[in-house]
């Protein structure tokens, strides 16, 4: 089951990186007030309702353009509407339905996509002509402000209705089909050669051109009584060298499959050592909450002695702090050496992903965790601790009901977040915490019902 692909796209300058922002929740995409900022593609995950998206932001539409940046911009944006499930139209309130409005929606009809139109800027009190414009199209559209955060609920409950079969966050059912590994990296890394090596076979087209693998490939395998969804993926590559378009789209195929994973490999390659890029593929991972294996491919190819990769290890924890957790394996794809010591780690992995705790004992370790270390006063207060519940697996995830959840410093819950991953039995990967406020009692009956 693959992540829903939404693309927010429009003419220049009708608010269409403003949205996007807000969708995500932070500041990703450039806006400024002059159309075309956005030339490239962004891609990020929006979550609501235990529901995930991924969510593109695309350059302004003109269907009469000459300048080579513009036509690029255009490419772009025909490759985002060909690869998503749906479109979020964006128009403007203050400009009305403009003849540009009408052919792109044309346009959109004949990608046969599923399209949810959005007039923008409500808050700058468009004319009446302009808003019975839209009334004209004959189509429902929902009204926002993007920059006001106006209308945005609406919004989000309208894009889950046109998803109604998709399967919450993290309660995916795929161990019916096997675990999902998703194999990520830079181009030229070896990540078809560890397909290949695993499945002993010629699987994946393997070259040593970087950007060989475009489409993501799945293969299958079974490996010590455990079905296996192998996931090659497209290089993913540094912003500024992306410029074939192919290589563009490339990466949301390789984002959607990191998203819909249950165990991400992300190789290095040992020669170059970790580089920006890496640490940037490896965010992606975090970002997402994958449990991941940090796998230093080519491991033939460099002069070692015995405090080789004691030293290499300690260069990668360094680099990638935040994936302090996450194993690290030394292997050769090319001649198959170690490959096979993954499977073991994949497996740990996943049952650590899929863990779920009993309240009682869940409840028992946060008291032994909270009294050996109480939070800070907020505002003079003490912070409570009522009780805690998992809610979910892929990630596992806790909800801690507190009297102010405002008050828990993010570097208490970090403490909270190692310390329930090592009583739990889940050190190599990634856990989340929610921190809720406890619903207050309702008097019985409304004291009596008088």
């Amino acid at each position: 089951m693959s992540i829903p692909v939404v693309a927010i796209v429009g003419r220049p300058n009708v608010g269409k990186s403003t949205l996007f922002n807000r969708l995500i929740g932070k500041r990703q995409a450039i806006v400024d007030g002059q159309p075309g900022v956005t030339r490239d593609r962004i891609y990020a995950t929006c979550s609501f309702d235990e529901r995930s998206y991924l969510l593109i932001d695309t350059g302004g539409l003109e269907l009469d353009a000459k300048e080579e940046i513009a036509v690029q911009m255009q490419r772009q944006t025909d490759l985002a509407i060909q690869e998503a499930d749906l479109v979020l139209y964006l128009m403007d309130a203050r400009d009305g339905l403009l003849g540009i409005d009408r052919e792109i929606i044309q346009r959109l009809y004949r990608s046969g996509k599923k399209i949810l139109f959005v007039v923008n800027k409500i808050d700058i009190s468009p004319s009446q002509q302009a808003l019975a414009d839209f009334y004209a199209l004959g189509e429902p559209f929902i009204s926002i402000s993007a920059e006001h955060a106006l209308g945005i609920q609406e919004l989000l409950e309208a894009i889950g209705q046109q998803f109604p079969h998709q399967a919450p966050s993290g309660q995916i059912n795929e161990e019916q089909e096997g675990i999902r590994v998703a194999i990520i990296g830079r181009p030229n890394v070896g990540k078809s050669s560890l397909v290949n090596s695993f499945l002993r076979q010629e699987r994946m087209l393997v070259s040593d051109i970087p950007g060989t693998t475009r489409d993501s490939v799945n293969s299958y395998l079974r490996f010590n009584r455990r079905q296996y969804i192998l996931i090659d993926t497209a290089g993913i590559r540094k912003k500024g060298r992306t410029e074939q378009a192919l290589e563009k789209y490339s990466i949301i195929s390789a984002l959607k499959n990191l998203q819909t994973c249950d165990v991400a490999l992300i190789l290095i390659d040992a020669v170059e050592g970790v580089t920006k890029q890496d640490a940037t593929i490896a965010g992606y991972a975090y970002e997402a909450g994958k449990p991941c294996i940090l796998v230093v491919n080519k491991w033939d190819l460099v002069e070692k002695d015995s405090k080789t990769m004691a030293s290499y290890i300690e260069r990668v924890r360094y680099e990638l702090s935040y994936l302090s957790f996450a194993p690290i394996v030394f292997v050769s794809a090319f001649t198959g050496q170690r490959v096979f010591t993954i499977f073991p780690l994949i497996e740990t992995l996943y049952d650590q992903y899929t863990k779920r705790i009993p309240t009682g004992e869940l409840n028992r370790i946060s008291r032994q965790i909270i009294q050996g270390k109480p939070p800070a006063l907020y505002q003079g207060k003490k912070i409570k601790f009522y009780y805690q519940t998992q809610v979910s697996i892929k990630p596992p995830t806790f909800v801690f009901f507190v009297n102010y959840p405002q008050g828990i410093h993010f570097s208490y819950a970090r403490y909270l977040q190692n310390q329930l991953r090592s009583l739990l039995g889940m050190e190599q990967i990634p856990i989340k915490i929610i921190f809720r406020e406890r619903e207050k009692r309702i008097d019985k009956l409304n004291k009596g019902t008088g």
